[in-house]
């Protein structure tokens, strides 16, 4: 999935706003996004397939952060630039705590 596809899409944005704030793990993320663990399941593959999110087990439960920081420029003429881009930070598992 392209980029522009999996930000263009108003549910994966709203995961993308919840996991800003912290890693969480599929079920919290469905109830604090209003959707179900199906639903999140999707949208979280697309995104997982775009490289925005992985995911990390503790314990029991799959957790999912972000790994990407996404940036847009557009700008009007002369220089009609449009560039959507993201790149890959490294991170370590939050705590949880």
């Amino acid at each position: 999935m392209s980029l522009i596809d999996a930000l263009g899409n108003g549910t994966r944005l709203a995961i993308l706003r919840a996991l800003s704030r912290r890693p969480m793990y599929v079920s919290e993320l469905a109830e604090e996004t209003g959707m179900d663990g199906t639903t999140a399941v999707h949208h979280l593959s697309a995104l997982e397939d775009a490289e925005l999110v992985e995911w990390y087990m503790r314990g029991n439960r799959k957790y999912y952060r972000l790994v990407s920081a996404v940036e847009l420029r557009i700008a009007p003429p002369p220089e009609r630039t449009f560039l959507l881009q993201a790149e890959r930070v490294e991170s370590t598992p939050q705590s949880l705590d």
